[in-house]
């Protein structure tokens, strides 16, 4: 400064964190029913770490029957929505999202259901 060689360093530091989404309850189990009749279950999904405004996809499972025919059985419904929200205070405002299965055929499964976000996190 000034014409002064006086040489400045300076040292910056930080942490990474990358979003995340967490599950209340953590696993779904969904009970036995009859054929061709819905069981659903609600479940609560927690973003933590989201700066800005994202939107919450699902891939579904499909399932290969004995006869060799595929199905789509599960399906999900997000009644306030699937953006994940930023509140005033910095935090991620819960989601809703209720899942339910229906088959005419029987089935059993055990998976993974995928939520990703807008980066296919």
């Amino acid at each position: 400064l000034n014409d002064n060689p006086s040489h400045y360093k300076v040292t910056l530091s930080g942490t990474v964190k990358s979003p995340k989404i967490n599950f209340d309850p953590p696993f779904l189990m969904l009970m036995p029913v009859p054929l061709d009749v819905k069981t659903e279950t609600t479940i609560n999904i927690i973003p933590q770490g989201f700066l800005r405004k994202s939107q919450i996809q699902v891939e579904l499972p499909e399932l290969e029957l004995e006869d060799g025919d595929r199905i789509y059985p599960f399906s999900v419904q997000f009644p306030e929505g699937k953006n994940i929200i930023i509140s005033s205070d910095g935090t991620n405002k819960e989601l809703i999202c209720h899942i339910s299965f229906r088959s005419s055929m029987p089935v059993s499964f055990l998976g993974n259901i995928f939520f990703i976000d807008e980066e296919a996190n």
